[in-house]
């Protein structure tokens, strides 16, 4: 036996708390599990701990075997390609065995002396968890403005360094949406994004000028409605602030303000209407605007005068609605503008020309499945684009394409250390029939030697939600599995956004379950196809993806031998009906509004927690962090507890809190691969292909 069960798992106390709502009671025994600072709540969280360490302790050396594997592919001593931005080049690099990086940059060429604008493992000693925002500048290049957090709830300090001298400014102002900042021209004057503490949703830009007290900090604008989300930044060609409000699936408003006049006032540039989303970008005396204006569900692009931005009548198309492209973006130089679209769910990237003379093309990648995408731009006049490019056997590859005479420049392939060969790896695009007669993708990827016989391990991985798309791209850590004997399966299901704006829809709100039966429909496609059989069928999801799981363990368990929900959000009704929660109104767009009968009536046919009940269900591991900003820690141990309380089986239901982490899990860069070496190990355990074979060991 590869795991040990001789050890009891922790029993919740049952508490029952009692809610009515719609004429419907509902009653939850561990409601109790949320009280954060209760002693007897983190007793029972490390309890849960001590179960999984001593449950999995037969497979520790293999799952420390596993790390240092991982870890052994990377490059330690490492740097990413440098961006021209200005009079820098910037980059960041690691030192060999650091965990953090250093954020650095060199004055006009690369062959100039480093400037270390911040060291990460100098600021994050002491800490359990940090994370930095890379210094935004100031367009003297003197100062950086810079966002920290030490806690992992995404609440940053925003800090100001001098890069001439090296010194901090007393100026520290707490509470803010990291990377949301943005310098007026004047070197001295930065906009940020205040979050409320308690939603720890971004609702306030003020104006900071660098020295003074921020207590004197002006507020410029507040946003009333806890459904918008805000952004803020400098446009690429430097003339503006701009604030983004988007309430996702709803409505888009840009405000604007001339980077010149840092003391003006922001000015709406198209004002928000429901059913109108929009992003913008400025060029010479022009904005081109990706809208959705008029029924364009998958977006169109078009361009108008700066003074006439308002007047939809002077809107000039560009690039028209597609019903089969979804246009995801636009990148805009002097002389060339690049779209970004998606066809049948995979990226394109389109070089139109600014002037006549020139014929517009697309980039040929030559891959079945791959994920492509314009990368860090910051310059205008050039004609170089810089664009990331990888897939499920090829690493993260960073190239240089000029537009003019469409010769391409690999910069920079990510190094796998060791005898990684691609040529020892196939990735297959698939399309699995659903039941109501939609096609999903499936991208596929396994070493050569996996045999389709029905009885090989194939892990299957979605999200399916927010209209994030999970395109397929290289994992150097998931090596580990597919050298096992493992194959890999990302599900395209609806909820994402690969096969345009509809796809999302259909797979949210009042259609969510699309989401759910989609998953399972390309479990059974995967089995009738020999792919793998419901004994070595394994699933992974997170976040909402840990929803995916929850929901797919209650309508199916007998399709799975085990599951990994990564911070899993099951608990549906509870945290939608809660609006002190963080980040739940801005939710209801993607779930419903559960004060509205309907969405309840809906939500309640779906929500994993309401929905566990006495049958079999597969093995699980459960993680979680303790200060979780997205996913509170509670639903996922209350989600263990009633699943152990419930179940028929004999099957392990395991839960992992991170003490220390949020919702992203551990900051350094080694120390994520103990959580993954905690889950492959559970994987490869449960698929009896947990082994040592030392001389593997890639030191």
């Amino acid at each position: 036996m590869l795991f040990d069960k001789k050890n009891t798992a922790p029993k919740a106390a049952k508490l029952p708390t009692t809610f009515n709502l719609h004429d419907d009671t509902r009653t939850d025994d561990y409601y109790w599990l949320r009280e954060r600072e209760s002693e007897t709540v983190l007793a029972h969280l490390r309890a849960e701990n001590a179960y999984t360490d001593s449950v999995m302790a037969p497979l520790q050396d293999f799952k420390d075997h596993l790390f240092q594997e991982m870890k052994g592919r990377i490059k330690e001593k490492d740097e990413s390609v440098p961006v021209r931005d200005g009079a820098y080049w910037y980059y960041a690099r690691y030192d060999e065995g650091a965990e953090y990086p250093l954020y650095c940059r060199k004055h006009h060429n690369l062959e100039a002396p480093e400037e270390v604008m911040l060291d990460l493992n100098e600021r994050a000693a002491g800490h359990g968890y940090y994370s930095a925002t890379f210094p935004e500048t100031s367009d003297d290049d003197i100062v950086a403005a810079i966002g920290e957090d030490t806690v992992s709830r995404r609440l940053y300090t925003l800090r100001f360094r001098n890069l001439t001298t090296g010194e901090w400014y007393p100026d520290v102002v707490p509470n803010t949406e990291g990377g949301s900042y943005a310098w007026a021209a004047d070197n001295q004057t930065i906009f940020y994004i205040r979050k409320n503490v308690d939603t720890l949703l971004g609702y306030q830009v003020w104006r900071h000028k660098l020295g003074t007290d921020v207590r004197d900090d002006v507020l410029l604008y507040q946003e009333a409605d806890e459904q918008y989300y805000l952004g803020l930044y400098r446009t690429k060609s430097k003339k503006y602030v701009a604030l983004v409000a988007a309430h996702n699936g709803v409505a888009t408003e840009y405000r604007l303000l001339n980077a010149q006049n840092p003391t003006g006032e922001l000015e709406v540039a198209i004002p928000r209407r429901r059913g109108h989303e929009y992003s913008l970008e400025h060029y010479q005396d022009i904005f081109y605007l990706v809208t959705n204006q008029n029924g364009a569900e998958n977006y169109k692009l078009v361009q108008v005068a700066e003074a006439k931005v308002r007047d939809e009548d002077q809107w000039r198309e560009v690039i028209p609605h597609r019903t089969d492209v979804f246009l995801e973006g636009i990148e805009v130089f002097s002389r060339y503008l690049v779209v970004q679209e998606r066809h049948e769910g995979l990226l394109r990237i389109r070089v139109i020309p600014q002037n006549a003379g020139e014929e517009e093309h697309y980039l040929d990648f030559g891959e079945a499945a791959y994920t492509a995408y314009t990368s860090s731009n910051p310059e205008f006049e050039t004609t170089t684009l810089r664009y990331g490019y990888t897939s499920l056997t090829t690493p993260s590859s960073v190239y240089d394409y000029d537009m003019s005479t469409r010769a391409k420049t690999l910069m920079k392939e990510q190094e796998v250390v060791g005898d990684f060969d691609k040529s020892q790896y196939t990735t297959e695009r698939l399309y699995a029939p659903t039941r109501d007669g939609a096609r999903v993708p499936i991208s596929v990827v396994y070493k050569n030697d996996f045999v389709k016989d029905g009885n090989g391990p194939l892990l299957q991985y979605a999200y399916g939600s927010y209209g994030s798309s999970m395109d397929p791209t290289f994992s150097s850590a998931r090596l580990s599995l597919l050298d096992r004997g493992f194959a890999f399966a990302i599900c395209h299901i609806r909820g994402g956004q690969e096969m345009g704006r509809a796809w999302y829809d259909n797979g949210r709100l009042l259609r969510k379950l699309n989401t759910f039966t989609d998953f399972i429909d390309c479990a059974e496609f995967l089995i009738k196809e020999k792919w793998t059989s419901p004994a070595s069928l394994y699933a992974m999801g997170g976040s909402a993806g840990g929803l995916l799981m929850g929901a797919v363990a209650n309508l199916r368990p007998d399709l799975y031998h085990g599951m990994v929900a990564q911070v899993p959000f099951v608990d549906v009704v509870t945290t939608m009906l809660d609006d002190t929660i963080p980040l739940t109104t801005g939710e209801y767009e993607e779930w419903g509004n559960p004060n509205e009968k309907p969405f309840y009536d809906y939500m309640k046919t779906y929500s994993p927690y309401d929905n566990v009940r006495a049958q079999a269900y597969p093995n699980l591991l459960v993680t979680t962090g303790l200060h979780d900003s997205q996913v509170q820690y509670w639903e996922p141990a209350k989600w263990v507890a009633k699943l152990r309380e419930l179940k028929t089986d004999e099957n392990l239901i395991l839960l992992h809190c991170d003490m220390e982490t949020g919702h992203g899990g551990a900051s350094g860069r080694f120390k994520k691969l103990h959580d993954i070496a905690l889950e492959f190990a559970f994987l490869l355990g449960l698929a009896e292909k947990a082994s040592k074979p030392v001389e593997d060991l890639v030191s």
